[in-house]
């Protein structure tokens, strides 16, 4: 999943960075409102983590502006500004929720869990495809009871089509999800890592649909 952190304070940014890709996301990294909006423009993301006193734009204009875009991504604002009439504003401008800072990061891992399942259409917190089950809290995969280790980017490159059974993802989607911008990209690096998901899980589990991408069938 491909996240877009917007935070001024390059402390905090670098901490959160962190904790994120250690959670094997995609994170793009982005220090002001102006950057934030050309960001979410151009790219496509899973979910956005927005402070709201950015340099040269507020944070709930950025916000305002997605909205009017009617660009429906998962919007968690995280930010000091605590008062009540703050909170309300930013829900009402279209957040789907609100941390106050100074938060605990497990905390605020298992909010982003919760909207990235909201976006999904989904409730339970545990994927479950025939006999497969993944974990996105642990990490943990299982093929009929039984752990097995995917490496950071096959998960990531698994989740986004076992989320959504049947749709098909093209390499380019699935290149968003797994890559930020800083990272190199290899021609043939989602060919690779659904090669070692297959492996591990069985060569029927993902698709090709020639000329558009990748799909898990619908069960």
């Amino acid at each position: 999943m491909r996240l877009l952190l917007v935070e001024d304070d390059t402390m905090i940014g670098e901490a959160v960075l962190q904790v994120l890709r250690g959670e094997n996301y995609a994170v793009d990294w982005v220090r002001d409102g102006v950057m934030a909006d050309e960001a979410l423009r151009t790219e496509q993301y899973d979910l956005v983590l927005l402070d709201l006193g950015l340099p040269k734009r507020d944070g709930l204009e950025v916000l305002r502006g997605l909205r009017s875009r009617r660009n429906p991504v998962p919007v968690l604002i995280a930010t000091a500004r605590d008062a009540v009439g703050n909170r309300i504003a930013g829900l009402d401008a279209g957040a789907d929720d609100y941390v106050v800072k100074p938060y605990d990061t497990d905390e605020l891992l298992a909010r982003i869990r919760a909207l990235l399942r909201r976006a999904a259409g989904r409730a339970e917190p545990v994927f479950e495809y025939k006999g497969i089950s993944l974990n996105p809290a642990t990490h943990e995969a299982t093929v009929g009871g039984q752990p097995v280790s995917l490496s950071a980017r096959e998960w990531a490159v698994l989740e986004p089509l076992l989320v959504r059974p049947g749709a098909v993802l093209s390499r380019a989607q699935l290149e968003e999800k797994l890559f930020s911008w800083k990272d190199d990209i290899s021609s043939n690096a989602v060919e690779v890592y659904i090669h070692g998901v297959r492996k591990k899980l069985g060569n029927d589990l993902i698709q090709t649909v020639r000329g558009l991408g990748y799909l898990v069938p619908k069960e």
